[in-house]
């Protein structure tokens, strides 16, 4: 069984002088020898180094406290969460999936060895807590993939107790600085390994595919290919910077990744001029059955809760029958996500083919000729059109009387805003400040549809709801006084969208 560790500690450079005493560190009461621990571990990664490349270490350790299989991922500087799962033969099942984004079908090889002998102290408190581990490391590393180098030298290393405060690392470090101790310039062993026993390669570099014919081998410094792919390139290491968070169930990394694979669908459409759509369409589809794999079950989580927490605001007397046991029996019936599910996706070929395609796409992109343009034409061209879109919708529902056509429109232009916001976020490193005002307002008025949509969502439920009580032989009053006030609410929205469309507009023009 996996299990994850916040791993919080600094590196140092040593010249083999040993420590300094650290009992002047305010708190540290005493410095306890712990002795010098045999450590020998074996880190693994594809032979073009794809881990290393995005700063992930997986290893095999043996010796020590915690002897077994680590995986670390960067969380900031200096602070990683390892997932450790039991010393066994083969990589375990839990760690290859959280690499499998990055992996995909490549072969895991031994690429170094690290073997340590480390001397270790405890940093301790009056009553004998442990607030730090300190240890000066002796290290011999040696290449057992493409190449046959080695190397060694001795580091310091101060990592933070469970629960520790950070804060004692600074004091630390003033200390070990004062007896002129210094920073590592590498931010692990394994960096500092692979970059001593190296022939020359650099770690994670990918071959780049030659172009169509008539389209440059890259678009230009400045120009709108180029800020529309780093946008794509973005979204790209979004989805696969997540995947292992996703399979882990860390919260919101789930509608995270599926933010990501809008995003990326959304800029294939707007920018059409830039990118050719016969290459990006295909791509786009696979995008989108990707999100709707990544929200199944979200939308009706979302919707339960909204409707739990409408019930909890009513006053008891105005509850009648058992509305709270059928709002649960409903959801569980509709309900059609679960992480298994999430993860079978994760894992099947489909979704690890859509990485290669984004990868083929991003190294060779399809490029038009106003890719070449400067983003002030091609880019701005774009958003005005998708702006364009937004606004036809919205004045076309504000034209409606309410009822079904005006929520149809309304929800189409919700759709629209989403596009024309992410258009506006891709615009904004080469357009500046019109471009993040009018992300915002679109997010507003996304916002605003948003909740509009949750309303007649609701409403559905909730007839849904009361027709099922009704047949059961059951008081439905609370079901329809929830829709009366859902139906206020969408009221709300309604009259708030002049205001805020006139707002909208008057930030575009100024």
């Amino acid at each position: 069984m996996a299990e994850t560790k916040r791993e919080i500690e600094r590196k140092y450079e040593s010249d083999e002088s040993g420590l300094p005493d650290l009992t002047a560190v305010a708190g540290v009461a005493a410095v306890l020898d712990k002795g010098v621990v045999e450590l020998d571990a074996v880190y693994y990664d594809t032979a073009d180094e794809r881990l290393a490349a995005d700063s992930l270490t997986l290893r095999r350790r043996t010796g020590g406290s915690d002897a077994g299989w680590h995986l670390k991922f960067p969380v900031g500087p200096g602070v990683r969460d390892e997932i450790q799962a039991p010393l066994s033969g083969a990589l375990p099942r839990a760690l290859a999936g959280l690499v499998r984004s990055r992996v995909r079908g490549a072969e895991l090889l031994p690429v170094v060895r690290l073997r340590s002998a480390r001397d270790l102290r405890h940093l301790v408190d009056a009553d004998g807590t442990l607030l730090a581990e300190v240890s000066v490391d002796a290290v011999h590393a040696e290449r057992l993939a493409g190449g046959a180098g080695a190397a060694q030298w001795t580091e310091i290393e101060v990592e933070l107790a469970d629960g520790g405060d950070p804060a004692l690392l600074d004091q630390v470090e003033r200390r070990l600085r004062k007896a002129g101790v210094r920073p590592s310039k590498s931010s692990s062993k394994l960096a500092r390994a692979l970059k001593a026993t190296a022939p020359g390669r650099k770690p994670g570099k990918k071959s780049r595919r030659g172009t169509k014919k008539g389209q440059p081998d890259a678009p230009g410094p400045g120009t709108s290919g180029e800020h529309v792919l780093a946008y794509l390139r973005a979204q790209r290491d979004a989805i696969v910077g997540l995947d292992p968070a996703v399979r882990r169930d860390v919260y919101d990394s789930v509608h995270a990744m599926r933010v990501a694979t809008r995003r990326a669908r959304s800029a294939f459409r707007s920018y059409g001029r830039i990118l050719d759509r016969t290459v990006t369409d295909p791509v786009g589809e696979e995008l989108k059955w990707l999100a709707g794999e990544l929200g199944a079950g979200r939308d009706q989580e979302v919707l339960t809760e909204r409707l739990t927490t409408l019930l909890a605001e009513l006053p008891r007397p105005l509850v009648t029958g058992p509305v709270r046991t059928r709002l649960r029996t409903w959801s569980h019936a509709r309900r059609s996500g679960s992480r298994r599910r999430m993860t079978a996706v994760l894992d099947g070929r489909r979704y690890l083919a859509l990485l290669d395609t984004l990868d083929a796409l991003l190294a060779d992109p399809p490029l038009l000729k106003a890719a070449g343009a400067a983003p002030e034409k091609a880019v701005a061209k774009a958003v005005d059109k998708d702006f364009a879109a937004v606004s036809a919708l919205v004045e076309r529902a504000l034209a409606l009387p309410p009822g079904p056509d005006r929520d149809l429109a309304l929800h189409e232009a919700r759709k629209k805003a989403k596009r024309a916001r992410y258009a506006a976020e891709a615009a904004t490193p080469a357009l500046g400040d019109p471009m993040a005002a009018l992300t915002k307002s679109m997010k507003a008025l996304q916002g605003l549809l948003g909740d509009h949509q949750d309303s007649v969502m609701s409403r559905e439920a909730l007839r849904d709801l009361a027709a099922q009580a009704h047949a059961a032989g059951e008081n439905a009053f609370t079901y329809g006084l929830l829709y009366g006030r859902e139906e206020q609410r969408a009221a709300t929205a309604e009259a708030e969208l002049p205001r805020l469309w006139t707002e909208v507009g008057r930030r575009r023009k100024g």
